[in-house]
């Protein structure tokens, strides 16, 4: 389970870093603005991830020797992509109003990470069910925050939010070569 928690916390980092972006930019009502982005960046994070699982249970079988590497490729593509979204400015700089459909669109593409690490859980002896919940809880709690201390801090924070994630993942998928 403890492999799932990480797996949380690092993919957590992307709505993370995101949120912090949010309240950074828009700190007029930032309770208000938490709770959204926890709800939005929460569900999908959660979903993503059970979608992922899922299609990757229904093609375990046929590559099942290759299933580790394929998730170590997974996951070192994801944690490469955020390690270098790292070094770039974030698209919430642009965002003027956060409307629902908004937060839709940066929720679906936060958490297409999640999609891909899905199919690591496919590897792990754990239940996919509560393993998306604990995904999605506690990015929930960590895009609420991130809200937060974007608005307390500014931006600082969001790139080393998202390097750290990265790499968490990558090291994840080197991890999952060794089982």
């Amino acid at each position: 389970m403890i492999e799932v928690v990480i797996l949380a916390l690092a993919l957590s980092m992307d709505a993370f870093a995101v949120s912090i972006g949010l309240g950074a930019k828009h700190i007029n009502n930032p309770s208000y603005l938490a709770i959204k982005a926890g709800l939005y960046f929460g569900f999908f994070q959660g979903l993503m991830p059970l979608i992922g699982y899922l299609g990757g249970k229904e093609i375990f079988g046929r590559i099942e020797t290759y299933a580790p590497w394929i998730a170590f490729f997974l996951l070192l593509f994801v944690g490469s992509k955020m390690i270098y979204e790292s070094f770039s400015e974030g698209i919430e700089k642009d965002i003027v109003k956060i409307t629902h459909k908004v937060m839709l669109v940066l929720a679906i593409a936060t958490s297409i990470d999640a999609l891909a690490a899905g199919f690591s859980l496919t590897l792990l002896d754990i239940n996919s069910f509560v393993a998306c919940a604990v995904i999605g809880v506690t990015t929930m709690f960590f895009s609420g925050m991130g809200v937060f201390v974007g608005a307390k801090s500014g931006t600082w924070l969001e790139s080393k939010a998202e390097l750290l994630g990265g790499i968490v993942l990558i090291l994840i998928g080197v991890k999952l070569l060794s089982t």
